[in-house]
């Protein structure tokens, strides 16, 4: 269990700290009723933003693999995931995060805006920046999609790869109490990738499909506030 304490340490570190790059500074505009922010403090709110939504993928793709080994190997787990391994997946998974948010920050600072651009959102998301810029942004959204598919796409695969074998070993359990225990093992974690990307796919497509900011506001705000927050709770359950 060591290591998945560890692991859940770091994804929470990293779930306060995103939502705090958003939530406090929406609380302070509905107490001040000023919905004011300057060009640099939206560019560095989107870096942060991204960088610990990108670092709790990351981390559950670590923990996913975490998981595998438990359930596969489970004679060799503490050698296999040691103390080394375990900073070093950390290390690397905050080092990937970095490289997604500066690539953001980059492309997002290539951009020219009007004077006083009104965002119809509570925070600096890339989609609606990309939609109030004054010049041509064609290649920016290719770009970004690209970063979307690479820098999502690969900890997703990494994460179906990992249950699949998962899956295949308790299947060659023989007892029903053999599987049920693997089961439960796995079950606190796979109840967070789905919020996650679930929550995720949601707030995407309804910024991308729905014509009302308000709804990919309160996508937002559930992706932002409710999933952090029920991520302790879902793994109170027996890891």
């Amino acid at each position: 269990h060591q290591p998945m304490y560890h692991l859940l340490f770091i994804l929470s570190m990293a779930d306060i700290g995103f939502t705090s790059t958003t939530i406090p500074k929406m609380i302070l505009d509905i107490q001040t009723h000023s919905r004011v922010i300057s060009y640099a403090g939206c560019l560095i709110q989107l870096s942060f933003f991204i960088i610990f939504g990108s670092l709790d993928s990351t981390l559950l793709t670590v923990m996913a693999y975490d998981r595998f080994v438990a359930i596969c190997y489970p004679l060799h787990y503490l050698v296999i995931m040691n103390p080394r391994l375990c900073s070093l997946l950390v290390l690397v998974s905050f080092l990937i995060s970095l490289l997604e948010s500066q690539l953001h920050y980059l492309l997002m600072s290539q951009l020219s805006f009007c004077t006083n651009v009104e965002i119809p959102h509570f925070f600096c998301d890339p989609a609606q920046l990309l939609k109030l810029a004054c010049n041509d942004t064609s290649t920016s959204e290719i770009v970004i999609y690209f970063i979307g598919v690479i820098f999502g796409g690969v900890p997703l695969s990494g994460i179906i790869f990992s249950y699949y074998k998962i899956v295949s070993s308790i299947l060659r359990v023989p007892s029903s109490g053999g599987k049920y225990k693997a089961f439960v093992t796995c079950a606190s974690h796979l109840s967070a990738v789905c919020l996650f990307y679930g929550t995720g796919l949601g707030v995407y497509f309804s910024s991308t499909v729905s014509r009302s900011p308000k709804k990919g506001a309160v996508a937002s705000v559930v992706y932002m506030v409710v999933i952090p927050m029920l991520n302790p709770i879902i793994y109170r359950i027996k890891t």
